[in-house]
């Protein structure tokens, strides 16, 4: 009896210091783990913000790309739009500068038929031709002046008035052509296109005028210079018709083939 009292004294102290020995070793497993996860959500936490920082740093350079694209986009639109200006106006600089070198051109000839023309005085019994000049003395001298103008004063503005007053003094004179043809000249010039244009079609209503061929050049030429190719290529052909030795013509077919 005594031997099994003793017995589960034993058993019983045994059992309890297993009990301390396990509690004593609990709390050192549970820190261990505490530790790893909060080592582990550590790692995690800086990663993720690593993460985050390399994806901003990517956007903010995707944005910098993306406006530097359209700056440079926006600057090659532009030093197109200069270019094209710059070209247009280089061509209509150089038309400008043409006609101004046909007109002094047109103008000398003027000049010279004027001075070897000697003064002669019309035949009893007949009239006036168109392509004769005139035997009127104050006549010939008012259209005189209204050239040198043009020839020695560079007076266009007053040119333009002296052929239109010429115009009104002598209605039917002979020169009349002549000075529709050099008003149509002046307005073409300064791009006056709807007054040089009813200019040089008063000069072809003249049949035996010796600028009608030429005003048919520049009658292509207005319409062309405003967009209307097929009216163009109608003067053009019809100098080219009706005058097909002159140098006018020569003229119309390279603006044909232009």
């Amino acid at each position: 009896m005594k031997s099994n009292i003793k017995r589960l004294i034993t058993l019983t102290l045994l059992a309890g210091a297993a009990s301390s020995a396990l509690a004593a070793q609990a709390p050192v497993s549970d820190l261990n783990s505490s530790a790893a996860t909060s080592t582990t959500s550590r790692a995690s936490a800086s990663s993720e913000t690593e993460v985050q920082r390399l994806q901003r740093l990517l956007q903010n350079q995707n944005r910098v790309q993306a406006r530097m694209q359209q700056q440079l986009d926006e600057m090659s639109q532009e030093v197109a739009t200069l270019r094209g200006q710059l070209e247009r106006n280089s061509y209509d600089m150089n038309q400008m500068l043409q006609r101004q070198r046909e007109l002094f051109i047109e103008i000398d000839k003027l000049r010279s038929q004027a001075s070897a023309t000697p003064v002669v005085s019309e035949p009893q019994g007949e009239t006036q031709t168109q392509g004769k000049y005139s035997s009127d003395v104050s006549e010939q001298a008012a259209y005189q002046a209204a050239v040198d103008m043009i020839l020695k004063k560079r007076d266009y503005a007053g040119a333009i008035k002296a052929f239109k007053q010429f115009q009104k003094d002598y209605p039917n004179s002979t020169y009349a052509p002549n000075t529709h043809y050099w008003l149509g000249q002046l307005y073409f010039a300064q791009r006056q296109d709807d007054l040089a244009e009813q200019s040089f079609s008063a000069v072809v209503s003249f049949k035996d005028s010796n600028k009608r061929a030429d005003a048919l050049v520049k009658l292509g030429d207005i319409a062309k210079r405003g967009n209307k190719a097929e009216q163009a290529a109608k003067y053009y052909q019809q100098v080219i018709t009706e005058y097909p030795d002159s140098s006018s013509a020569k003229v119309a077919k390279s603006s044909l083939s232009q």
